[in-house]
């Protein structure tokens, strides 16, 4: 790939030249950028002069453990006999001070070549990049900056410790590749973290910066999918003045929500952590990215113990043989860059090789052989050998990638010449340059001595399917303040089986209150949005998280006021029969003779029917109960009421007949009476035919009239058949009313008519208060109005027309002679 480029250091303020930290020569050069100090002096340019070069401090050994990872890597596969035999791979590794700029000006050394200005030349440029490929940056923004510069030149860019999700996108990072997984992955395993421990009320907490701010982004996407809510969501840099941290800490303090997600670089949470133990701001559930998860200074840092419990997602343990020994293994004397050894030397045993007279007092003098195993600082700790690994597995995709290219069979293929495309080409992992996304799962846990213990607790696998992606193992956890108790984080309770959510107005969708369901429904899940309405026949219990069976009512003859209607029933079916008997037994007297026995009898029988058909409103309304009870009660009634009616008119006709020259009766007479009885009854069993046959009564379950519960009873089938059989009953009675009033006062000394008239008159005054008692009587209490209106009738007709005839026949026989009936003397 060729390159030419002029007066770059102009363009980003710096004009010297930079040279490698530690550098090697070798057939093939890999490039490393590293941030080996974490920061530089402030400086204030002129202007007027060229600015000096960065001055570097904060010696940073983690970056410094992750270059000798790449050392080893190298080195190891120089000694190998089966990769890239006869073929050494030689480095060049540049600090970039944290800076981003600095990152950028080192990758083009490490593409380029390390000129100041390019010498005129008519020539078109044709040299090769200086490097086959890039180890590093280890933060995202970095990277994100070099990939842009390196990108269209194809050098295969390979970093262990960017996990931005933004540098997955191949059309603006083409040669971007990582051994680390995307947090495109790790964002939506820590949703599905805190989903699974139920907290759905949670703070957040990112650095300001691609890493964060992007992985921050998808956290939050993926935690609304899953019906998590943020109380509130901040980001700093470490770099922020004290005011705006001060912000964060006011905002922690007025939150609700007790678990906080941080999704910060280690160097960053270091900063929190220390304003956090100032406050100390302990009882929060931490929940962590990778990026300072398993830091051991940061757990160093928590003196106040404010992260433990913490939880979070780091890259699976790893071992690479030797790795440890070849770090701990270091020689200022004898290694390439001894400037730079040297520095690491002297701040990792706080000692100086040349010891002046100032520095007498606080450093001793350092002789290179002290013992690094000895010291316990972040550089001795193993605790990133993961990613000391993906530095490893880093240099290997390389390695491997141009094995293949020079066709190392036996030997590799020295005349060929590389181009880094051809590398880039090589090295694959998945279409975005991702590799795998595996996560342990990490629990801080305190020990005995104060000592942070990172306990693996379970697993994440994206390759898995979605609902076996999480696993946790049967480990106890520890939550803040060294609970055992799973910590509650939420804005609003649980809604219980039997209510649903109703969102609070102008809060996030978890805060809200939970309303009982309306009668009739019910939720029998927790956290219900709806509550569902029972089926017909069902209705909600008190709880209402269950639909029960409607009870089912109707006029039973178990019930109270069943059995009391029974017993009037019976009880008047049976004083019906004893007047009946005292008529039968008395039949021949003059009393009995005088008023037509013969239709006494046949009232007496109708007046039967008419006490036992009230019966078969009682009980389960069944198909033959429907159709007979209103049939049978409006037949019977016909038949008492044509009995009454002809008992009337025998008594009009034999008063007319008493009249001189009145012939009438012949035309009244027995024969006459049962025939008018007949065509009258025969006209309402025609209606009953005609109801049955077109749209008859019928077994129906009322759910509407009472709410919960289920009244059975007996739909009409057609209205205009109950009415007419109820409106012929009423004709027929309204009539024979109206001739017993016309004969009351006849001159007879037992006044039948008068009776009937009283009789009618109890009769037409119940009917009429019977019907809106009936409309507006709930459930099986219509049925006990039409009940008790069918027995108050049948009792008026009875006592009315039969009891004083019976008080005659029984207690006064002296009256009970023709010749009293005809009104001609009393006995002395």
């Amino acid at each position: 790939m060729y390159f030419f480029y002029v007066e770059y250091n102009f363009a980003i303020g710096l004009s010297s030249l930079y040279n490698p930290q530690l550098s090697k020569d070798g057939d093939i050069i890999l490039g490393g950028i590293f941030s080996f100090h974490s920061s530089w002096k402030d400086r204030q340019d002129t202007y007027t002069n060229k600015p000096l070069p960065l001055e570097c401090t904060s010696l940073n050994f983690r970056d410094f453990q992750f270059a000798q990872a790449m050392l080893f890597a190298i080195e190891e596969i120089n000694n190998s006999t089966d990769l890239l035999p006869g073929i050494s791979l030689g480095y060049k590794m540049y600090d970039t001070c944290g800076s981003m700029a600095r990152s950028v000006r080192v990758a083009l050394a490490l593409a380029n070549g390390n000129e100041a200005v390019s010498a005129p030349s008519e020539a078109p440029c044709t040299r090769l990049s200086q490097v086959q490929a890039i180890m590093g940056d280890t933060s995202s923004s970095p990277c994100m900056a070099i990939a842009t510069v390196i990108g269209p030149f194809h050098i295969p860019q390979i970093s262990h410790f960017a996990t931005c999700a933004c540098l997955s996108d191949k059309t603006k990072y083409p040669s971007f590749l990582r051994t680390i997984p995307s947090d495109y992955y790790q964002s939506r395993a820590l949703a599905q973290l805190v989903k699974h421990f139920g907290w759905t009320w949670v703070g957040a907490i990112r650095t300001n910066d691609d890493y964060g701010n992007n992985g921050m982004a998808t956290f939050t996407e993926t935690a609304q999918q899953l019906g998590i809510c943020l109380e509130y969501s901040v980001s700093f840099f470490r770099t922020d003045p004290p005011n705006k941290i001060q912000k964060i800490i006011d905002i922690i303090k007025a939150s609700t929500s007790k678990v906080i997600v941080a999704f910060l670089s280690h160097m960053d949470m270091d900063v929190l952590i220390h304003v956090l133990s100032q406050h100390n701001l302990a009882g929060y559930q931490w929940v962590g990215s990778e990026g300072w998860i398993i830091d051991s200074k940061t757990a160093e840092m928590d003196k106040h113990h404010i992260l433990d419990g913490a939880i979070g997602l780091a890259i699976p343990k790893a071992h690479v043989s030797g790795l440890r020994e070849f770090i701990l293994d270091v020689k200022p004397l004898n290694s390439s860059g001894n400037e730079m050894f040297t520095e690491f030397w002297e701040t990792l045993f706080s000692c100086n090789f040349r010891q002046s007279a100032s520095s007498a007092e606080h450093q001793r003098e350092c002789t290179g052989h002290e013992d690094v195993s000895s010291v316990q600082n972040s550089f001795t700790d193993m605790s990133l050998m993961p990613i000391f690994n993906n530095v490893y597995k880093g240099v290997y995709a390389v390695a491997h990638a141009l094995h293949s290219i020079l066709v190392c069979n036996g030997t590799c293929n020295h005349k060929m010449q590389l181009d880094p495309f051809m590398v880039s080409d090589e090295v694959y992992f998945n279409e975005n340059g991702d590799p795998p996304a595996k996560y342990e799962i990490i629990n801080w846990q305190p020990t005995e001595h104060g000592i942070v213990d990172f306990v693996t607790v379970g697993l994440y696998d994206a390759s898995l399917p979605a609902d076996k992606q999480l696993s946790l193992q049967n480990k106890s956890l520890i939550w803040e303040q060294n609970s055992k108790q799973v910590p509650v984080s939420v804005c609003s309770e649980k809604c219980p089986p039997g209510t649903r959510k109703v969102l609070q107005k102008g809060k996030p969708v978890c805060c809200y209150d939970c309303i009982r369901c309306a009668e009739g429904e019910i939720s029998n899940i927790t956290d219900s949005i709806t509550c569902v309405r029972c089926q017909p026949e069902f209705w909600s219990n008190e709880r209402r998280d269950d639909c029960v069976k409607k009870e089912a009512e109707f006029l039973s003859f178990e019930e109270i006021m069943g059995a009391l209607l029974t017993a009037a029933s019976l009880f008047g079916t049976c004083m019906t029969a004893v007047v009946a008997f005292i008529f039968f037994r008395y039949r021949k007297t003059p009393i009995v003779r005088a008023n037509n026995s013969e239709l006494s009898f046949l009232l007496l029988f109708s007046l039967t029917l008419c006490f036992l058909c009230s019966l078969t409103f009682i009980g389960r309304p069944s198909e033959w109960s429907c159709m007979l009870r209103h049939t049978a009660f409006g037949i019977t009634f016909v038949l008492c009421i044509s009995c009454v009616l002809g008992k009337t008119m025998v008594v009009l006709m034999a008063f007319k007949a008493s009249l001189p020259g009145s012939n009438v009766m012949k035309w009244f007479g027995p024969t006459q009476q049962r025939l008018s009885v007949l065509a009258f009854t025969l006209i309402q069993v025609v209606i009953c035919i005609l109801w049955l046959t077109i749209s008859p009564p019928f077994p129906f379950k009322n759910f509407k009239e009472i709410k919960d519960k289920i009244i059975l009873e007996c739909a009409l089938g057609s209205t205009v058949g109950f009415w007419a059989v109820l409106g012929y009953i009423g004709l027929l009675a309204s009539f024979c009313f109206i001739l017993a009033f016309l004969a009351r006062k006849l001159p007879d000394n037992f006044n039948e008519a008068k009776f009937i008239t009283f009789s009618m008159l109890i009769f037409c005054a119940v009917w009429i208060t019977f019907i809106p008692a009936y409309v507006s009587s709930p459930g099986k209490f219509s049925v006990a109005v039409e009940i008790f209106a069918i027995l108050a009738s049948s009792f008026g007709l009875l006592i009315c027309i039969f009891i004083p005839k019976c008080y005659i026949i029984l207690l006064k026989p002296e009256k009970n002679t023709k010749k009293n009936i005809m009104g001609k003397g009393a006995p002395k």
